[in-house]
């Protein structure tokens, strides 16, 4: 990534490459030419390197802005009361204090507690929160959602928890690039075959056609040069680095440029749902009476109930919002709510005790629980308000248990979810839910926020663990509910075994194997410090809706470059095939360097600069390569044979030399520039415009400067 370079990296980085050595050397045979026009092509070597030294600069500025991340901090106990200190700085045997919102930063064992309750959702996907008691193991990666207390270091840096998983996950990334693979290997290819085919053309021109020494470099420069796919490898990494920093203006900051492909190409998008479909937060949905005289009071009870506690949970804060303050019930007593407890309770002056918790605590009435678990399986929080004789400690201690009213509550889904799902489904993407929590509630609120298919869902406790059984099941559910990070990883591995390209958008250390192991890993910033580590991409707003953006620019940058690229391999093709049979031919190479330095302004530089900033949403699916061939090749074909027509009539025809590189420059120029109107399907004006702009380019040089470009003038050639 280029964030992690120096400015001295990314300079030498585009100055020392190799085929900006092979440039310098062919730019020397042509100073032994003594032909000194045809150095042209260095103008474009040079500028190349400028412009994707400045465009990387200008990146690298945006993401080191993005890279900044205030470092944890830790609470030591010492003689003298707490010190902040880094987490680097925890050794195993410190004394260390939590409160509420704190992260765990150490494996640890509790020591004291004051109703200390850990959120563990980060590294199990089970949002409930765990009461901690002394003696008990606190997780690095989790949180203190309520209480305090001190613990013992037991476990830090790479020994804790969180960081085996991250450390598990490190042994495979799939961050591959089909196209910068195809790329290389045809790097690879043409690095191979340039030096035998340049001598052997070399030896041709100059001992077996009759050209001069002078004549017979330029030749063979010419085809050397034409081979290069230099502009092909600029045009990629260029349209990653501003792809790069158009994505981080976007708040995606991108860990390794490779993803924005599979980003592009991605058809299996997986998440959980906290965070990503729902807000956190909880909504009041309805009350359901359970006595006839239940519907009057009712409101003002948990009024009264509800206000009487300083409670910031989420289940308070909806009941708040839904609910009216209630004063005028004396409170006598209160139990506060308490994960262990499952229920809070009030002693109210003149109107008794009343208890309000999970039902199954509470109540032991059968017809009861079976209609609350019936409002469980649609995606329901189910609260019951029951009275009591007098307040316990504990459910088993309370007496008297009447039921009073059930409270429906719901997840509260994020206002764009919907528009957000029905975006993906409209490219194609399939959406699947991975949570820790009850499949059927997940499920339930994937359906209301709008994702295809959500009513397939299955316990993934019950998925079988052999490996080949599960890749035939997986494809039969959308939500996955009660998902281990194992089994997490596993799921992703079936979909991925199906022939998918699977992006996973998760922010627990829960979800670093499963990150690592996506073709894309997604992260929000707010999420733990190991799933920003082990994902592809960092949200750093945290919203999910930002996919969209992002998976747009993805694809963007993706299709322009996989048509611009046909237009550079177009050139490396006729040039591989020319010089094999011009040179098995012994005839002289068609093309002069200056020419072919026309050609590849007018129908590739130009054009590609201009393709590669268009808004491009096109889905990127099947082989890079097979797209880019469909195109060039039989261009390429087509170029050659037309010169070799050239090449055999030139004689019968009377044609002379300088006739015969007027009518090869024509036909280069004409295929060239009809491969340009072919990748600019489906045409539109401004393409129109552009290939106009271009044709008038290529006459006027002809039409103007001829003898500088080694050709006859065109009245000349039809006289």
């Amino acid at each position: 990534m280029n964030s992690l370079k120096s400015t001295k990296q990314i300079i030498l980085s585009h100055t020392l490459t190799y085929f900006n050595f092979l440039n310098l050397a062919l730019a020397g045979l042509v100073i032994l030419s003594g032909q000194y026009k045809n150095m042209l092509f260095m103008g474009v070597v040079i500028a190349n390197s400028l412009i994707g030294i400045v465009q990387e600069l200008r990146v690298k500025k945006v993401i080191d802005r993005l890279s900044v991340i205030t470092a944890t901090k830790a609470h030591r106990r010492t003689g003298n009361g707490l010190e902040e200190i880094p987490v680097e700085e925890i050794r195993v045997g410190d004394e260390l204090y939590f409160a509420s919102g704190d992260q765990i930063t150490a494996d640890c064992s509790v020591l004291s507690s004051d109703g200390l309750e850990i959120n563990e959702s980060m590294l199990t996907g089970e949002s409930v929160p765990v009461v901690k008691k002394p003696g008990d193991t606190l997780l690095s990666g989790t949180f203190v959602t309520a209480g305090s207390g001190y613990a013992t270091a037991r476990q830090t840096g790479s020994d804790n928890y969180a960081s085996k998983l991250v450390e598990k996950a490190r042994t495979k990334r799939r961050a591959t690039s089909e196209m910068q693979n195809t790329i290389n290997r045809i790097i690879r290819l043409v690095s191979y075959a340039i030096l035998p085919i340049g001598i052997a053309l070399f030896c041709i021109q100059y001992y077996h056609s009759g050209s001069t020494l002078s004549a017979a470099l330029v030749g063979t420069v010419a085809g050397v040069l034409g081979m290069i796919p230099e502009g092909l490898v600029l045009l990629t990494s260029v349209s990653f680095i501003l792809g790069v920093g158009r994505l981080a203006r976007k708040k995606a900051l991108v860990q390794e440029m490779e993803s924005i492909e599979a980003l592009a190409r991605v058809n299996v998008l997986c998440l959980d749902k906290t965070g990503t479909i729902t807000t956190g937060n909880l909504t009041v949905e309805e009350v359901l009476p359970l006595t006839p005289y239940a519907d009057e009071s009712v409101e003002n009870l948990l009024g009264a109930l509800v206000y009487a506690f300083d409670e910031t949970n989420a289940t308070s804060q909806a009941l708040r919002r839904y609910f009216a303050p209630n004063p005028s019930y004396g409170i006598l007593e209160k139990i506060p709510f308490s994960s262990a407890r499952k229920f809070m309770g009030v002693s109210m002056e003149d109107a008794g005790c009343f208890v309000l918790g999970a039902p199954d605590f509470l109540s032991h009435d059968l017809t009861l629980l079976r209609k609350t678990e019936d409002y469980g399986a649609k995606g329901y929080r189910v609260l019951l308000l029951a009275s009591c004789d007098e307040l316990a400690s504990n459910a088993q201690n309370l007496t008297g248990v009447k039921p009073y009213a059930l409270l429906l509550l719901s997840d509260e889904i994020k206002s764009d979810a919907k528009d957000t799902f029905a975006f993906f489904e409209s490219q194609g993407v399939a959406v699947k839910i991975l949570s820790g929590d009850n499949a059927a509630t997940a499920s339930t609120i994937g359906q209301r926020a709008g994702i295809q298919g959500a009513e397939h869902y299955v316990d993934a406790t019950t998925l079988p663990d052999d490996y080949h059984e599960l890749v035939s099941v997986v494809p039969n559910y959308t939500v996955f509910g009660r998902v281990s990070p194992e089994k997490k990883n596993a799921i992703i591995k079936a979909f991925q075994e199906n022939d998918n390209i699977v992006g996973m958008v998760g922010d627990g250390v829960n979800d670093v194997l499963a990150l690592k192991d996506a073709d894309c890993g997604i992260a929000m910033a707010k999420g733990a410090d190991a799933a920003r580590q082990a994902a592809h991409i960092v949200l750093m707003d945290s919203e999910f809706s930002s996919m969209k953006n992002i998976v747009k620019e993805g694809r963007t940058i993706i299709a322009n470059i996989e048509r611009v690229s046909a237009l550079y391999l177009t050139k490396t093709l006729y040039s591989v095939l020319l010089c094999l049979l011009f040179t098995c031919l012994g005839r002289k190479y068609p093309f002069i360097p200056i020419q072919l330095t026309l050609i590849g302004a007018v129908a590739i530089g130009i054009p590609s600069f201009v393709l590669t900033l268009e808004q491009n949403n096109k889905v990127t699916t099947g082989s890079f390569s097979r797209h880019v061939l469909r195109i060039s090749l039989p261009a390429a074909v087509i170029l050659t044979a037309s010169l070799l027509c050239v090449q055999f009539l030139s004689g019968p025809l009377g044609l002379s030399s300088a006739a015969r590189q007027t009518c090869n420059l024509l036909l280069g120029g004409i295929v060239s520039l009809g491969v340009v109107l072919v990748v600019c399907r489906p045409l539109k004006k401004r393409h129109l415009v552009l290939f106009v702009l271009l044709c008038t380019i290529f006459v006027a040089a002809i039409l103007i400067m001829p003898e500088f470009f080694g050709i006859l003038p065109l009245k000349a050639l039809f006289r």
